[in-house]
């Protein structure tokens, strides 16, 4: 395989669960907002400051914001042009990249892909932004899961495959971790994660914006912080831990080399197996 085309399909599928993941970052910390209705300015800024370190955008954020308000973050992070990680600016992205090897994908993958950017530049979608922003989240990403379910149906398992599943995993493992790592910024004092309630429902809001809540409740009663991360971080078997996504990424690699595992033939190899034995004998 090339490897112009191998980098288009990465960054494609790596483009498309982007867009995803931001979407749930976004809305789950609206919905925690609203329990912190008695923030001031300061505070409120302590709470979407996170949000914008977790990104990695705090630089880009800064040029072009003067302050760390709701409306900034979210218009930031959502449909900014002038942020090329921005919901819409991540659409677009991946949908490029589709169009750069239209050969090598299904129909059906493409016109969902296509869909997805005509949406998020249509009239439609700046109204839900304005009006009803959970439902447009919420359609970005039923999109996104619409996109990887039809890749994994109709693409063929071969180099392809592998490079669209690496990226996609590394993105998905990058983004748990930001996830979890907001709650080391989160406001505390009166109206912080002080109370057990609190504390709770923040870390019930983490697990819903993973698709986790369901998976989490069949093997532990209680919502823990330890409970959450040590499930987020280490499971085996759920699709959004991070050791479940490296383990993944440390297969496609092998793969694509035709390396056998438990040895490397690359700098890529050799990072991703030391993560993956880290996060095999490691805990919290």
């Amino acid at each position: 395989m090339l490897s112009r085309v191998a980098n288009t399909l990465y960054w494609m599928v790596r483009y498309v669960e982007r867009a995803d993941n931001l979407s749930r970052l976004i809305d789950v910390n609206q919905q925690l907002l609203l329990d912190y209705e008695k923030l001031d300015t300061d505070r409120l800024r302590g709470f979407w400051q996170p949000i914008i370190l977790s990104t990695g955008d705090e630089e880009a954020f800064s040029k072009l914001y003067q302050d760390t308000g709701s409306d900034e973050v979210i218009r930031f992070l959502t449909d900014d042009p002038r942020n090329p990680n921005s919901i819409i600016s991540c659409i677009a992205l991946a949908r490029e990249n589709a169009r750069t090897v239209r050969d090598q994908l299904s129909d059906e993958l493409w016109e969902e892909l296509n869909a997805l950017y005509l949406f998020s530049r249509s009239d439609e979608a700046a109204h839900m932004i304005k009006i009803d922003p959970p439902r447009f989240y919420e359609n970005v990403r039923r999109s996104a899961v619409t996109f990887l379910g039809i890749a994994a149906s109709t693409t063929s398992r071969n180099e392809a495959w592998e490079f669209m599943d690496l990226g996609r995993h590394l993105e998905r493992a990058d983004k748990t971790t930001r996830f979890l790592d907001v709650s080391s910024y989160l406001p505390t004092g009166e109206d912080g994660l002080e109370s057990v309630s609190q504390e709770t429902l923040h870390w019930t809001a983490i697990l819903r914006s993973c698709g986790a809540m369901g998976a989490y409740r069949a093997s532990q009663r209680e919502i823990t912080a330890q409970g959450v991360v040590d499930f987020l971080i280490f499971s085996k078997d759920f699709p959004r831990s991070v050791r479940y996504c490296i383990e993944k990424v440390d297969i496609s690699l092998h793969l694509i080399s035709g390396t056998p595992r438990g040895a490397f033939s690359n700098e890529a190899e050799r990072e991703a197996g030391r993560l993956l034995a880290d996060l095999n004998f490691g805990s919290t």
